[in-house]
């Protein structure tokens, strides 16, 4: 993955609140989503498959209903991302033991390789992104964006694109 552009300059005339907080998270979150998006392709992969296998990773053999709940995603949503990870080999459908009209997904061998090749992309994007920060202010920084996301309600471990189309409708 390329370096990290290095820090924009002030502009003598910045517009107005480019240094706010909000806008600031705003400017990085959407870098450093773009980023990880492209650190992906190489393999295949987007960062909404990216964040499947890392839960069907977590909770092997959960149902797509229960998946789609977990992600907040429309169910219509994720089946098209679950059809495209079963399409590459990375995942399996298999019949649910305690309900045969469900099925119970799993990654497969294939789906783990890429689960471990996706962690060493995650490593290499952190390290690049928070290169200008000692490991005390990542840990600084961590802590403090806990507090936002608890306070605003936000699922942990789980990125709020995974419910787009609901939110698209309301």
């Amino acid at each position: 993955m390329g370096k990290i552009r290095p820090a924009l300059r002030e502009q003598p005339l910045a517009p107005r609140g480019s240094s706010a907080p909000a806008f600031l998270l705003a400017q990085v979150g959407a870098h450093a989503a773009s980023r990880f998006a492209q650190s992906l392709r190489p393999i295949g992969l987007s960062p909404a498959h990216a964040g499947i296998l890392r839960i069907l990773d977590a909770a092997p053999a959960i149902t797509q209903q229960a998946l789609a709940g977990a992600l907040g995603s429309p169910p219509s949503r994720l089946v098209a991302l679950v059809d495209e990870l079963e399409a590459k080999g990375l995942v399996e459908r298999q019949a649910n033991e305690s309900d045969r009209r469900r099925y119970a997904l799993r990654l497969t061998a294939k789906g783990k390789a890429a689960l471990q090749t996706i962690g060493n992309l995650v490593r290499e994007h952190q390290n690049a992104l928070l290169a200008a920060l000692s490991q005390d202010e990542r840990q600084q920084l961590a802590a403090l964006l806990m507090r936002i996301a608890d306070q605003q309600g936000l699922r942990k471990g789980v990125h709020p694109g995974y419910a787009q189309d609901r939110r698209d409708r309301a």
